[in-house]
């Protein structure tokens, strides 16, 4: 603030600890306005293959911070993240309580996703992963799974999942034998990728919104 980049109400303000009303009064930083009492921003960006989903890298690689507009709303994040190859729907926030709802293990809000294996799995394969596959860190949850089609010898299946660990669906797969080739997220909660671009993002609607919100709500009341 003591370098004079601080405009509040047009006039350069340079002492620490100067109070603001964010209801009536304009800030301005760098000549570009603050909005202090803006609602929270929500929206979906359909994040391209080696992409990161931090919004710092050290190794100098692409983050998902250059795709979405950060400069235009300060504290957006990722609500949670998809793997360096994964593709598809990453949501972001500036809501944290929401983010942290969506995410915490107790709501379990569903995340579907596209796999593209080498060859048809077999009904056993699939009745496992529809039950639970056993992994290193313990069983996973049941899961919804249907072929989409066969596209050659390759086959794109569908799984839907609600719990968060850690390159989780690469690891299900793995598990009964059918590595992943191509991997996209296509929903979180009520949430579609819908028609975005590779890179492309949209804010969420107001009717998106409420029904994440209505998602965990309804989640916490089924585990009452």
């Amino acid at each position: 603030m003591t370098a004079g980049r601080v405009c509040v109400n047009g006039h350069i303000v340079t002492e620490l600890g100067a109070k603001v009303d964010p209801l009536t009064d304009r800030v301005d930083v760098d000549g570009v306005e603050v909005r202090l009492a803006d609602a929270p921003v929500y929206l979906a960006l359909n994040k391209p293959a080696r992409v990161m989903t931090t919004m710092k890298d050290p190794e100098g690689r692409t983050t998902v911070a250059s795709l979405v507009p950060v400069a235009e709303h300060p504290g957006l994040f990722p609500v949670g993240r998809l793997d360096y190859d994964t593709t598809g729907l990453l949501l972001f926030s500036t809501d944290g309580e929401l983010a942290h709802r969506l995410l915490h293990p107790r709501w379990k809000v569903a995340k579907t996703y596209r796999v593209l294996v080498d060859r048809k799995p077999d009904v056993a394969s699939v009745r496992t992963l529809r039950n639970g596959v056993e992994l290193d860190d313990g069983l996973t949850a049941p899961a919804i799974v249907r072929t989409v089609e066969h596209v050659g010898p390759r086959t794109l299946m569908e799984i839907t999942i609600r719990e968060g660990r850690k390159r989780q669906v690469r690891r299900m797969f793995s598990a009964v034998g059918h590595p992943v080739l191509e991997l996209e997220r296509v929903s979180f909660g009520p949430v579609d990728l819908g028609k975005l671009g590779p890179g492309e993002w949209r804010y969420l609607d107001a009717a998106e919104i409420l029904r994440l919100r209505a998602a965990v709500a309804d989640a916490a009341a089924g585990d009452k």
